[in-house]
């Protein structure tokens, strides 16, 4: 085949951009397709690569337009949707997991080869440049005989914490090895082949909205051949330890395959004075050498060679090199993801008993109270205050699986796009009010118009044509102007020129705008603006105080000492109801602040005293980060060509430490809201009981 690969996009979740990516990066392919039933999805995807979006697979197939399709929906469906595709005559590259058993990759297999194409494993990280080295040195004798092999994925799993429930891999034990377990078994088998596995143990339970557990941490212990395999998973709220080590009769490696760096450890012949010093001197250069390397190869490309990037871009590569010469390349062919899955269904057959699932109650819910996001962190919190009020509520979410197993007979789940008016209207019909807490994150001021502000204004028409008796509806306190110090915000402060503020401030003002201006047209309205939320199922990395550098290290918005907007998630949905309840909320916003008590490094020091955490926190030059912002943008402008690549006002980026302060009067006057006061209730609420490490 000599003309360019067509390759077509199937889901365009999370992962579909990294893909994306890889494939604009490989010699010889072109992306020409995106394809998921949700047509907004599909659609934001296509337009941000100026490709076709198709929300029917049968539909794109008989279209003609690719010769490669990359599965990347829910690992449920990658069988039948892999054997439609090889059955098409289409070659086939499917996320991990491959599938869901053995009998299922024999399948896919088995179409493969009666189609005469290709079916592809992603198992992205065999394609890092850092473990094909380790491969070459194990396979050149440089460790001697390896006999041990320790395999650790240690990253925080937010969706356990904070959501969203309705994910794939949470819905059952199983699916969390399933999701998670191909990492660190395709690295075993890859080196030492397949893996008789001897014992699995679990711990460090949570339990979920509904009163499902879940484990979040694994130990698996397995042998290839003579080397014994330590696969461990931590899921927790811990330091990301993503690494590989060997320990074999010369020497040791770990390669850290988060980072791409690798660490040859052997000994020497030196004195025994200076041998530990000769040891540690090589150790500690080879840090130095994989640093220096990493850091120059991500500055040089614009941070476009991250390693977890480069993983994508060496393994679609390589199926491709694979499909031009009718050999596939052994890492990531159907043998191979055969012995990675026999190794996780093993290591499942294997599992203790496993706790049971909590009785489910029987009924049908009488909804007159919908709420849009409802599966979010105030969302789900709100939706929960409602039935405890008495209310029945309709959920709206992309998905039919929402987390109130346990209030099923109170609480309905829809799954509907917020791209369909009319579906919108038809659920909103009958409802008394109607709860939006929808949002969008978007990297351009267009696809915020497209995804955000669109959304908003759909939902207020659907609201006037359903005769919506109520439409409350969440903007952000982001969008305020909250540079300076001197300056008290209430709700009768502008929100001023938006035009050089970050997006989704920018996006979520806007919405606000129009919404008002539907009050003309019969929209009953009122506008909620919560401050930095914290509660039970919210996450400890809270974006809103710091940027965060793994579970363990925050760069606070300014020096920290300030007082911040903190408010708790149940004070933000009692606020919400009161809105829904009472008159006077209509035509009306407020500001849903707690009381001013705390500033950033204050919850910092509380959660060290009431859990034992110390977290490495800094202050940071809001000034210099915006003059690092606007040459990042520059260069993402004119070296990177990116549209829309403008860097946000120095005002915009001193509004990110809330140096301004909060008056909160509004909503306790008119609404009768009553924020927590206490300082000690405060923390209870927010740390004590908001399980925010494990």
């Amino acid at each position: 085949m000599t003309s360019d690969l067509r390759i077509a996009i199937l889901g365009a979740g999370y992962i579909a951009s990294w893909h994306a990516d890889a494939i604009k990066a490989a010699p010889g392919a072109r992306l020409v397709a995106v394809c998921d039933p949700a047509r907004d999805a599909a659609e934001a995807l296509a337009a941000s690569h100026g490709v076709a979006a198709f929300t029917d697979l049968d539909q794109m197939i008989a279209a003609g337009v690719c010769d490669v399709v990359h599965i990347l929906t829910p690992p449920n469906l990658h069988r039948d949707l892999a054997v439609q595709c090889l059955n098409a005559g289409l070659h086939v590259l499917v996320e991990k997991p491959v599938a869901l058993s053995v009998a299922e990759i024999d399948e896919m297999e088995a179409a493969a080869t009666a189609a005469g194409r290709q079916l592809g494993a992603c198992h992205n990280f065999l394609g890092l440049p850092g473990y094909e080295r380790l491969k070459r040195a194990v396979q050149a004798g440089e460790l001697g005989l390896v006999s041990s092999a320790q395999i650790n994925w240690s990253l925080p799993l937010v969706p356990l914490r904070s959501g969203p429930y309705g994910l794939w891999m949470l819905r059952e034990t199983q699916n969390l090895l399933l999701e998670l377990g191909p990492h660190p078994f395709s690295f075993a088998v890859d080196l030492f082949g397949p893996l008789e596995v001897e014992h699995v143990s679990l711990g460090q339970w949570i339990t979920l909205p509904g009163g499902e557990q879940r484990p979040q941490s694994w130990r698996i212990l397995a042998r290839a051949g003579k080397v014994d395999v330590t696969i461990a998973l931590s899921l927790v709220e811990t330091f990301d330890d993503r690494s590989l080590s060997l320990r074999g009769s010369s020497g040791m490696a770990r390669l850290d395959y988060a980072a791409d760096a690798l660490v040859l450890t052997r000994d020497n012949t030196a004195d025994l004075v200076l041998n530990p010093l000769v040891k540690e001197l090589s150790r500690s250069g080879a840090h130095l050498r994989e640093g220096v390397r990493n850091a120059l190869r991500q500055a040089a490309s614009l941070n476009q060679k991250s390693p977890y990037g480069l993983s994508f871009r060496a393994t679609i590569a390589a199926f491709y090199d694979g499909i031009r010469a009718g050999r596939p390349d052994p890492r990531f062919a159907p043998s191979s993801a055969r012995a990675v899955m026999q190794g996780i269904g093993d290591a499942l057959a294997c599992l203790p008993a496993l706790p049971p699932v909590p009785a489910r109650p029987i009924g049908t819910p009488q909804p007159r109270v919908m709420v849009i996001g409802g599966t979010g962190f105030i969302g789900r919190n709100l939706t929960r205050r409602l039935v405890e009020r008495g209310h029945d509520v309709r959920v709206l979410s992309r998905g039919r699986n929402g987390p109130f197993p346990d209030i099923a007979d109170h609480v309905e789940t829809l799954g509907i796009s917020l791209h369909d008016e009319e579906g919108l209207a038809a659920a909103m019909q009958g409802m008394d009010c109607v709860f939006n807490l929808a949002k969008s994150t978007d990297k351009s001021w267009q696809a915020a118009l497209d995804n955000d502000v669109a959304t908003t204004e759909r939902i207020g028409r659907a609201a006037i044509r359903s005769g919506v008796g109520r439409l409350v509806h969440t903007g952000t306190i982001a969008s305020y102007d909250m540079s300076d110090p001197a300056r008290t915000i209430t709700e009768a402060t502008d929100f001023g020129a938006m035009d050089s503020r970050n997006i989704y401030a920018r996006s979520k003002a806007e919405g606000e705008r129009r919404l008002i201006a539907m009050q003309a047209q019969g929209l009953r309205l009122a506008i909620a603006r919560p401050g930095i939320v914290l509660g039970d199922g919210g996450p400890l990395q809270h974006w809103g105080i710091g940027r965060w550098h793994g579970a363990g290290a925050v760069r606070l918005w300014g020096n920290g000492r300030n007082i911040l907007p903190f408010v708790l998630a149940d004070d933000v949905s009692d606020g919400l109801i009161a809105m829904m309840e009472r008159d006077e909320a209509i035509g009306e916003s407020f500001n849903l602040i707690g009381e001013p008590m705390f500033s950033g490094r204050d919850y910092f020091d509380a959660i060290h005293r009431r859990t034992g955490a110390r977290l490495k926190v800094s202050g940071s030059n809001l000034t210099a980060l915006w003059a690092v912002d606007a040459v990042k943008q520059g260069l993402k402008r004119h070296a990177l060509r990116r549209k829309g690549a403008a860097p946000a006002s120095l005002a915009d980026w001193k509004s990110r430490g809330h140096l301004s302060p909060f008056d909160n009067g509004k909503p306790k006057r008119l609404l009768g809201w009553a924020p927590e006061a206490d300082r000690d209730a405060f923390w209870r609420r927010a740390i004590d009981e908001a399980h925010l490490f494990w």
